[in-house]
């Protein structure tokens, strides 16, 4: 018995130890010793380049996760976890290590709530869309004037790419590319205005048309319930071949938003319908499908001019006279406003 002592030794303690490491493994993946959130949150992790684990480790300290990083950097080797995708990444609740690096590894990116705004300037919306994904302003501004790439997979001219940016809540994936992008918003908006389609066969307008008359109504309409009858005024004035004579599209000659002069009125610029006949070339903003309806469905009415109230709604004439006295209206409100205001400013110097 004594010649076989050390063998049966050393596989007794191989055994043990075998165990016990199994046993600290299965212990140490689990998710009560992994990730965990502070209660009542919901942490997101946004890696915008396929990471190390060293790379890694900042970011989730950065969101707010609890965990041991010895622990993490051993879970890692033994799961052989060590190279992660980019991606946005949701933590709800605690996660066990093999959960969530078992998803970044995989880049099992977790959607999010995409929200696109009416009656936005280019500009606006480079900003504010890019803020919402992994790409830059500069990235979607150059994709979304590259006339080549947008005739080649849209088969449409690029001015009238924008109008097509229909306003909304999408799911869309962080890393999706700008050109991605275009192609998922085009697919909503064929997919909306397909369900048009009746209203658009009837309509005397086109549907570039319609969507660059619909952009007019977007800015001149404050409220909802009014976008049909502006919608008809300015249907109305088409049928007389009169001058649309829209306050947004000069502001879009000017490229800028605010108070007009009577100077800003003659501005020389195909947009600017107080100089061309009929519609600007292409939409002046993104409509929402609220203003497109309205084009189709426009109210029935013999109105041609309207003018601002300070109520955000517009009085609505059927004669010029009539809308120069509404006019005067108006400019006495402003002046009004505008004597408020200096001497708000005054009272303010004096006071301070």
């Amino acid at each position: 018995m004594q010649q076989f002592g050390f063998p049966l030794l050393t596989v007794f303690l191989f055994i043990c130890t075998f165990a016990l490491v199994y046993g600290l493994r299965d212990h140490r993946l689990t998710s009560d010793q992994a990730f965990i959130v502070p209660d009542g949150q919901q942490l997101t992790l946004l890696l915008y380049e396929a990471e190390s684990l060293d790379g890694l480790i900042p970011v989730l300290h950065h969101s707010g996760l609890e965990f041991d990083e010895d622990q993490l950097r051993w879970a890692a080797g033994i799961l052989r976890l060590n190279r992660f995708r980019p991606g946005r990444y949701v933590v709800n609740e605690q996660a066990s290590y093999e959960q969530l690096l078992g998803k970044m590894l995989r880049g099992e990116e977790d959607p999010a709530r995409i929200v696109i705004h009416a009656g936005q300037s280019y500009e606006q919306f480079y900003r504010r869309v890019s803020a919402q994904f992994r790409f830059t302003e500069d990235e979607l501004r150059t994709a979304m004037t590259d006339t080549a790439l947008i005739a080649d997979r849209f088969g449409l001219p690029a001015h009238l790419l924008f109008g097509r940016m229909l306003p909304n809540t999408y799911e869309m994936y962080w890393t999706t590319a700008p050109e991605a992008f275009l192609e998922r918003m085009i697919t909503e908006f064929t997919r909306a205005t397909n369900r048009l389609a009746s209203q658009l066969e009837s309509h005397s307008l086109d549907l570039d048309e319609v969507v660059t008359l619909a952009s007019i109504v977007q800015l001149e309409a404050r409220h909802q319930d009014e976008k049909p009858a502006i919608a008809g005024l300015y249907q109305n004035r088409i049928r007389r071949n009169m001058r649309l004579q829209a306050d947004p599209t000069v502001s879009y000659a000017l490229g800028k938003r605010g108070r007009l002069r009577v100077a800003d009125y003659r501005t020389d610029h195909p947009y600017n319908t107080y100089r061309i006949n009929g519609l600007p070339p292409g939409p002046i903003t993104n409509p929402d499908i609220h203003s497109i309806r309205a084009v189709l469905e426009p109210d029935e009415h013999s109105y041609l001019f309207m003018v601002a109230n300070p109520d955000g709604y517009h009085a609505f004439t059927r004669t010029y006279a009539e809308h120069r006295r509404e006019v005067a209206k108006w400019r006495q409100w402003l002046r009004e406003q505008d004597r408020l205001a200096r001497e708000q400013a005054v009272n303010e110097t004096l006071t301070n």
